[in-house]
């Protein structure tokens, strides 16, 4: 066993580690980060539903809640898009182009011989043009898959360059702005790191009057971050050397999980801004997000994020901009903008940054079998109100009982209305008329359930009208065990029976409600969702709810 010598020289050399490894975040809680938002154009790429005209409006809208001043809203193309329809509409609304930016190839194309059109003025340009916008995004490519470079030399490829920018203040506007965006590269850095740092090079050294405002690269997510951040480190190293004060935006797609740490690296190497949009939606497996991106450096410190950019707002922003986008919530477990992410899950202790707090939200408790007695009732509270019958006692009761379903083989959640309310029947509560409202407000969203439940509601309102005529949504204790409950208790009589129905009845009115019987039926669903049939939906709801609930009747 090590002396306390060796101890306390240990404690001292990890503290000495952890201070230089985390020296590096350092510069994020000052950077003043450019956003170069991203949401109309990355959020449709690779998507089964395309950009409506009235869902570009939409994602607009959203993006400038977020006070993003420097938008990317269109990439021309020779078709026709929803962009070309949606950019006359945008600018006939009367919207400042000051901040508003298009892609542009800087050919026209460059066939078989993989040398570029250099005369013909590129489409995206000729489009702008057309359209009133001013600011543009060159798109270059520098590795060996597009141009060869033993035809078409580097020095063309320069001077192509710059004839296009002089052609964007001639033809655009005086005060036009432009990206460069190298979007190869990670196939060029390996073997031709030389041609990416003469691009740097020749742009820093262009009059002042057309240089460039900033780089822009992307990164498809095969590279680790040191890598990417290395190259973030040498291309602002040329810019410093050469006095150029420019913007350099890094883009990062998601593939093996490094997505937002590649882009956090690439900030801290030299990178000073993002392009990206505000949700991970996008091509392949999506791209980082101006979203989590922002959030991690306001945990870190940075203040002058929190001036720039309505950031209460990121949240609920990138949620609707997902839900526009694929017509479904973001993933629950999606980091900032997820179900999930803003959940309580051991304990009810706050963290030192706590996101809920910062969006103005509710934080869930997460009720799981890691779920102490005061997160339970917690919950209960906060979904049902204050109850007498919500003590300790009967959260222990409810967490044990959670035990007993894993042991014997039943999975099921306890975090919905009814999941937490079936729970607190079978543990030994009553269910109250708050809980039985509450739950049948709450309304069933997959088509598929809805139309099992309503098939079991037409065979209730069959009864309901047998009964006086008139349908008022309660049956008779007869009624009902005639129409469901027959085929799993014995006899209307017994004992059993009576047991069932008491434990329905939530408001002890002698009748069964409609609400009461769907608070059953709505949590069979969303426990057994590949239920075959309302049969079976009814077989599940008296079996595994109602039957085991009834059983703490007769305490």
């Amino acid at each position: 066993m090590a002396c306390a010598e060796e101890i306390q020289a240990l404690v001292k050399s990890y503290r000495g580690d952890l201070e230089k490894d985390m020296a590096k975040y350092a510069c994020l809680r000052d950077l003043d980060i450019f956003v170069l938002d991203n949401s109309l154009r990355e959020s449709t790429v690779g998507q089964l539903r395309g950009h409506t005209l009235e869902s570009k409006w939409d994602l607009y809208n959203e993006v400038k809640k977020c006070k993003f001043e420097n938008i990317i809203v269109a990439s021309f193309s020779h078709m026709t898009r929803v962009d070309d329809v949606w950019m006359k509409q945008l600018v006939d609304s009367g919207a400042d182009r000051t901040g508003l930016w298009a892609f542009s190839e800087i050919t026209e194309g460059a066939g078989a011989s993989k040398v570029p059109d250099t005369e013909t003025v590129p489409v995206g340009l000729r489009k702008m043009k057309d359209a009133g916008l001013w600011n543009v995004i060159l798109e270059v490519d520098l590795s060996d898959v597009i141009y060869d470079f033993n035809k078409f030399p580097m020095e063309k490829m320069l001077q192509l360059i710059k004839k296009w920018i002089v052609w964007c203040h001639t033809n655009l506007h005086k005060d036009s702005k432009v990206f460069i965006n190298v979007r190869d590269l990670a196939e060029t850095m390996p073997d031709h790191p030389d041609r990416m740092f003469m691009t740097v090079d020749f742009l820093a050294k262009l009059p002042a009057d057309i240089r460039p405002c900033g780089i822009m690269y992307e990164e498809m997510g095969k590279m680790m971050p040191e890598e990417c951040g290395g190259w973030a480190k040498h291309i602002r190293k040329i810019m410093n050397n050469n006095e150029w004060k420019a913007k350099l935006l890094v883009h990062v797609h998601e593939k093996y999980g490094y997505c937002d740490a590649t882009a956090l690296q690439c900030l801290m190497d030299g990178a000073d801004g993002i392009w990206a949009s505000l949700c991970i939606e996008g091509a392949a497996m999506g791209a980082s997000s101006s979203t989590v991106i922002l959030i991690n450096l306001i945990r870190m410190g940075n203040k002058k994020v929190l001036k720039k950019f309505n950031c209460s707002y990121l949240r609920k922003a990138a949620i609707k901009i997902t839900q526009i986008t694929t017509g479904i919530d973001p993933h629950i477990k999606q980091p900032i903008y997820g179900a999930r992410a803003l959940d309580f899950v051991f304990n009810l202790t706050k963290d030192e940054f706590d996101l809920a707090t910062f969006f103005g939200e509710h934080a869930p408790v997460r009720i799981t079998t890691l779920s102490s007695p005061e997160m339970i009732l917690k919950r209960m509270t906060y979904l049902f109100g204050q109850d007498p019958q919500f003590t300790v006692e009967i959260a222990r009761n409810m967490k044990e009982k959670m035990l007993e379903d894993l042991k014997s083989n039943r999975k099921e959640e306890y975090m919905s209305e009814s999941g937490l309310a079936i729970l607190f029947d079978r543990a030994g509560g009553k269910l109250s008329e708050k809980m039985r409202d509450v739950i049948a407000q709450k309304k069933e969203q997959d088509p598929y359930h809805q139309r099992l439940i309503a098939e079991i509601r037409k065979t209730w309102n069959c009864w309901d009208l047998n009964e006086e005529g008139q349908r008022d949504n309660m049956l008779q204790y007869d009624s009902f065990y005639n129409g469901f409950m027959a085929p799993y208790f014995g006899c209307y009589r017994c004992s059993d029976t009576k047991r069932a129905l008491k434990a329905i009845d939530m408001d002890a009115d002698g009748q069964v409600d409609w609400t009461e019987f769907c608070v059953y039926l709505k949590w069979a669903v969303a426990q057994y969702p590949n239920v075959k049939n309302s049969e079976e939906l009814l077989e599940i709801a008296f079996r595994k709810g109602i039957i085991p609930a009834m059983r703490d009747e007769n305490k």
